[in-house]
C-alpha cells in the first residue's frame, strides 16, 4: 500500500461511518408518538406500519453497504483490477476496445453483484409492506432494458471520451467536457418521448374535470402545456408520484395513475402546480448548469492524475491506461462527490420549498396542498419524523413536516 491507497481507503471508510451514523440516529429519532399536523388523517397502526418500514429498509440497507465496501475493498487488494487488466489485454485488441471491455466487466459484474439485493428488496421487503405490484418478468426486463441502454449510450459516450483523452493531448478535458455537455442535454430532451416509454406507458389524460382543471390552471400561470400524461406507476409499486422532465417542446409531466386514485381533483392540481414551479422557477434548468459545471470539474482532475503512476500502483496495476485511469478516478472521486452532494441537496430541498411557495401562491389553495403532502406521506410510509443529521447528509426533499410548516408560514405572510 501507498500513500494514495492508504488515503483513499481512509476517506471511503469514513464516508461509510458517516452514513451509518447517520442512519442510526435516524433509527433513534422515530417517535412513537404521531405528530399533531397528522392527527386525525393518519390512523396509528398505519404509523406504526411506517416506522416499521423505516426500520427495515435502514437495515437492509446497513448489510448492501457494508457489502459493497468488502467487495470493492476485496477485489482491490486482492489484485483484481490488474487481473482483469491483465485478461483483457491478453486479446490483443486495440485500447479503445479494451478499454470498453474493461469497463463493460466491472460494470457487468457490479449489476449481477447488486441483482440478489435489487430482487430481495423488491419481492420481500416492498411485497411485505404493500408497496410491490412488479411481478418476475418486468423486474427481468427492466434489467435487461437498464444494461441494453448502459451499453448502447454509455458505451458511446466511454468510446468518445477515451478517445479524447488517448490523442487529444492537453485539450482533452476540455474536449470530453463538451461531449458530454452535448450528452447531457440530448438526454435531457429525449429521455421524455424515447428512453421513459421504454420502462412504462405514458397515456394522455382523458378530457374531463381533472384535465379541465389542470390547463385551467396552466393558462393562468402562463405556462405551455400542449399535454397531461399518466404513467402506469401501478405496474411496479403502489407508490405514488408526480414528476416533471424534459424541456422545450418535449418537456412531459407526468402523474402516476395511483396518484390519481388518490387524491381529489384540487389536491392534484397543487400537485401539478408545485411541478411547474420548478419549471417556472428555472430549476431544471439550474441543475443541468449545475451538472454540466461539475463535468468540466471532473474531467480537468482527471486529466491530472492520469499520468500519475502512484495512482496506478496503489491499485497494484501494471499497466498504466486512460480506461483504468477513469475507473480509479471515480473511486477516488466517490468522498468528493459525497461531500458535494450534501450542497447539491441542500440546494434541492431549497428548490422543493421555493416550488411549494410558488404552487400554494398560484393556486391559492394551500391547505389542498398540506392535504396532498401529508396523503403522499401516508400512502408512501414515509418516515416523518428524520434526524437532522440524514436530513442534512442524504435528504433533495425536506421532511414533510418542515414543508408543512412552511406553507403554513406562506399561508400567514
Amino acid at each position: 500500500m501507498n500513500l494514495y491507497s492508504i488515503a483513499l481507503v481512509a476517506a471511503l471508510l469514513f464516508v461509510y461511518l458517516i452514513e451509518t451514523i447517520a442512519k442510526i440516529l435516524n433509527l433513534r429519532s422515530l417517535e412513537a408518538e404521531l405528530p399533531k399536523e397528522f392527527v386525525g388523517v393518519y390512523d396509528p397502526a398505519t404509523y406504526a406500519r411506517s416506522q416499521m418500514y423505516t426500520r427495515t429498509t435502514t437495515r437492509f440497507d446497513f448489510v448492501h453497504s457494508i457489502s459493497a465496501v468488502i467487495v470493492l475493498l476485496s477485489f482491490w487488494f486482492l489484485g483484481g483490477f490488474n487481473a482483469l487488466d491483465v485478461i483483457v489485454r491478453g486479446f490483443g485488441l486495440p485500447e479503445l476496445a479494451n478499454g470498453l471491455i474493461y469497463i463493460g466487466l466491472l460494470a457487468f459484474a457490479n449489476a449481477v453483484l447488486t441483482l440478489p439485493f435489487d430482487a430481495y428488496a423488491t419481492f420481500v421487503i416492498e411485497e411485505r409492506f404493500g408497496f410491490n405490484k412488479t411481478d418476475m418478468r418486468t423486474f427481468i426486463l427492466d434489467r435487461i432494458k437498464g444494461l441494453a441502454l448502459i451499453a448502447l449510450i454509455g458505451g458511446s459516450v466511454l468510446t468518445a471520451i477515451m478517445a479524447f483523452f488517448l490523442w487529444a493531448g492537453a485539450l482533452a478535458w476540455l474536449y470530453a467536457w463538451g461531449a458530454m455537455t452535448l450528452f447531457t442535454l440530448l438526454i435531457s430532451f429525449i429521455a421524455p418521448s424515447w428512453i421513459l416509454p421504454l420502462f412504462n406507458k405514458f397515456t394522455p389524460l382523458q378530457s374531463g374535470e381533472l384535465r379541465s382543471a389542470i390547463f385551467d390552471y396552466a393558462a393562468s400561470v402562463a405556462f405551455p402545456l400542449s399535454n397531461i400524461y399518466v404513467m402506469d406507476g401501478s405496474k411496479r409499486s403502489a407508490k405514488s408520484n408526480a414528476f416533471f422532465t424534459g424541456f422545450g417542446k418535449n418537456k412531459r409531466i407526468a402523474l402516476f395513475d395511483n396518484l390519481i386514485e388518490k387524491h381529489s381533483v384540487a389536491e392534484l392540481v397543487a400537485i401539478l402546480a408545485h411541478e411547474i414551479g420548478h419549471y417556472k422557477k428555472r430549476h431544471i434548468l439550474i441543475r443541468i448548469m449545475l451538472s454540466v459545471a461539475q463535468y468540466g470539474v471532473v474531467f480537468y482532475l482527471f486529466s491530472l492524475i492520469l499520468d500519475s503512476r502512484a495512482i496506478f500502483e496503489a491499485f497494484m496495476m501494471e499497466e498504466m491506461s486512460v480506461y483504468a485511469g477513469l475507473v480509479f478516478f471515480g473511486i477516488l472521486y466517490s468522498p468528493i462527490s459525497f461531500v458535494l452532494s450534501i450542497f447539491m441537496n441542500a440546494f434541492s430541498r431549497y428548490h422543493e420549498y421555493q416550488a411549494d411557495r410558488f404552487a400554494a401562491a398560484t393556486t391559492g389553495h394551500k391547505q389542498q396542498l398540506i392535504r396532498a403532502l401529508k396523503t403522499l406521506s401516508i400512502n408512501n410510509l414515509s418516515n416523518l419524523t428524520p434526524h437532522p443529521f440524514l436530513v442534512f447528509i442524504n435528504y433533495s426533499h425536506p421532511p414533510v413536516l418542515k414543508r408543512i410548516e412552511a406553507i403554513e408560514r406562506c399561508a400567514q405572510a
